[in-house]
């Protein structure tokens, strides 16, 4: 039986990262995407220290003007069989992330269930780093081993938790959050955090056939 547990993210006070919360979940079909990575990290509960995030301080300097859309074009990149999409640290980009995504896993042959939940999964991670995280953020898809199986990784490393009185969520449309970090829950696999360089790295696995 699954563990019901829930996954500490960023409140009002911060919370401290390393959980890892395990589930039962498991999704669609047999995805036609890139190879699964190397088990080592997953069956061992631990998400690897990245490369210094590929948004890093120009990110944070952006002209005024610049959209979400210029900013995804600019930092987006490739990482070995993963995708890394810079979260730009304003409200509307959680659609603009979300919509990136749903392309890039449209592209990898998702099976319809497995992409709409992780897109899911996907808005409330990238919803969570706005909120309640400094920036720079990051979201990284890539493949894992969860279970003996493949499965779909998707991680959000944010800069740490922000200080309670500079957060604002009221620009954050209803339909982008407010769901709760339940569905984080529901869906994975198992999911957790950890402390890295960059700040905390909150991670979800979604298995597949």
């Amino acid at each position: 039986m699954a563990e019901q547990l829930s996954m500490p993210m960023p409140g009002p006070t911060g919370q401290a990262a390393g959980t890892v919360v395990t589930g039962a979940r498991l999704i669609g079909s047999q995805a036609q995407g890139p190879d699964a990575l190397s088990a080592s990290a997953a069956e061992h509960d631990e998400v690897p220290d990245r490369p210094p995030l590929p948004t890093g301080d120009e990110m944070l300097d952006r002209p005024s003007s610049a959209t979400p859309d210029e900013i995804l074009d600019r930092f987006s990149a490739s990482e070995g069989d993963a995708h890394v999409l810079p979260v730009p640290h304003i409200c509307e980009a959680v659609a603009t992330v979300r919509r990136r995504a749903h392309a890039l896993l449209t592209e990898w042959e998702l099976s319809t269930e497995l992409l709409d939940e992780a897109l899911m999964v996907i808005s409330e991670l990238v919803t969570n780093a706005i909120l309640h995280a400094l920036p720079p953020a990051v979201l990284r898809l890539g493949w894992s081993q969860c279970e003996g199986r493949s499965s779909l990784r998707i991680e959000v490393t944010d800069g740490g938790p922000v200080p309670a009185d500079q957060r604002a969520d009221e620009d954050i449309e209803p339909d982008e959050h407010g769901r709760g970090l339940g569905i984080v829950t529901a869906l994975s696999a198992r999911h957790g955090s950890r402390s890295c360089h960059q700040g905390i790295t909150w991670w979800a696995d979604l298995l597949v056939a």
